[in-house]
């Protein structure tokens, strides 16, 4: 779009905008992104007239930020892409974390001055509940690449700028990272802007992808000596489930997170405890006479779970609803019992199925694969024992 066509947008922008705010009919409707936001905005009390939430994190805490943030794997490659452009003399490249805190500025130095002015530094927190609807905000708000031009602002200070920005997730477990965003003043938007933040995304991701290949490679020759060594089916796992080396079970690209203190469900293997391996984790199935034990003891405040069947035996506390779930599953047998019942047993009133899964979801949580579904029973070679005062 040329520079007359943009500066004649602005100004259609600027009066929907002044439109909306004072509670007048605008000329036309906001894009619908815009509207959403500008009632969530609303509703939070952002004023259009202040200075919003501009309190900025100390360089130290930013640093820390970055530290730990995985896109410092790959901040380097966002930043080339994007600053390689003809146009990024007019531009700034700004990626926040998952919390939209600025961790990395980048770009013209003119343009860095004007975002001064405005608060939008390294350290500041840029959420539409901070300083209202804006492409990082309102991406975070909406879960999807945003674009603004302008009065599609909702602070009066921000509306001689555009900015796109697109969320940046984490390939091994989907998780969001943080926002990739382009920001300039409103005039000199380039169409090609918004492809090309959602190429340096993609890039992103494929890069971090690759770090997680290179991860697992090393995991599996950390593995090595114990695959060569076993004459059983096992696999290695990294912390977030996905396998880097198997042998004598077929088994898809992932399995269930491992975590110490909990059983897992495998297929091929059943039940087992995980191992920790520097870098991961080793599963393999227990013996063919081993069975994981537990023993539910209902005499303590609160009631504990003991587990044994690993290299060390583990324990967990149960809030009393939880214990007396664990108590009617144990109770069932190996036939299980269905929600229905449960919510019979527990609540005397077979109609609240609905809280009884709900319960069992975030028990389930708790014990992994102790417990099977479909229906609710203890799961195959787990063998639990009920210390009941009230059996005495």
């Amino acid at each position: 779009m040329a520079t007359h066509d943009l500066a004649m947008r602005a100004r259609d922008l600027v009066r929907i905008h002044d439109a909306v705010l004072s509670g007048a009919a605008p000329p036309e409707r906001p894009r619908a992104v815009v509207a959403r936001s500008w009632s969530r905005v609303i509703s939070l009390g952002i004023d259009p007239d202040g200075r919003n939430g501009r309190d900025p994190l100390t360089p130290a805490d930013v640093e820390e930020r970055r530290r730990t943030s995985r896109l410092a794997l790959v901040i380097d490659e966002i930043r080339e892409l994007l600053l390689s452009a003809a146009d990024a003399s007019h531009y700034l490249v700004v990626v926040t974390d998952a919390d939209g805190i600025v961790l990395w500025r980048s770009g013209s130095p003119r343009v860095k001055r004007q975002a001064d002015g405005l608060g939008f530094a390294e350290g500041a927190l840029w959420t539409e509940g901070a300083v209202g609807t804006n492409a990082i905000g309102t991406a975070l708000a909406e879960a999807a690449p945003v674009q603004l031009f302008s009065a599609e602002h909702f602070e009066n200070a921000q509306v001689p700028w555009y900015c796109t920005a697109s969320p940046i997730h984490d390939p091994i477990d989907g998780s969001l990272l943080g926002i990739v965003d382009v920001s300039g003043p409103a005039l000199t938007l380039h169409p090609a802007i918004e492809a090309l933040v959602t190429a340096s995304v993609r890039l992103a991701e494929a890069r971090l992808w690759r770090h997680h290949e290179e991860r697992l490679e090393q995991l599996r020759r950390t593995a090595e000596p114990l695959l060569s060594g076993a004459d059983g089916p096992l696999l290695v796992v990294d912390d977030h489930g996905w396998v880097a080396a198997h042998q004598g079970v077929a088994v898809r690209d992932r399995v269930a997170a491992p975590q110490a203190d909990r059983a897992l469900a495998v297929p091929g293997l059943g039940l087992c405890l995980p191992e920790r391996l520097r870098g991961g984790w080793l599963i393999r199935p227990p013996s063919s006479a081993q069975v994981l034990t537990a023993v539910l003891d209902l005499t303590t405040s609160p009631a504990t779970l003991e587990v044994r069947g690993g290299d060390a035996p583990w324990r967990v506390a149960l809030t009393p609803r939880h214990a007396e779930l664990l108590t009617a599953i144990a109770a069932a047998g190996p036939g299980g019992v269905s929600a229905g019942r449960l919510s019979t047993a527990l609540y005397g009133d077979g109609g609240r199925q609905v809280t009884v899964r709900a319960e069992i979801s975030r028990l389930r949580r708790v014990l992994g694969a102790l417990l099977a579904t479909n229906p609710y029973r203890l799961g195959d070679g787990v063998a639990l024992t009920v210390i009941d005062p009230r059996a005495r």
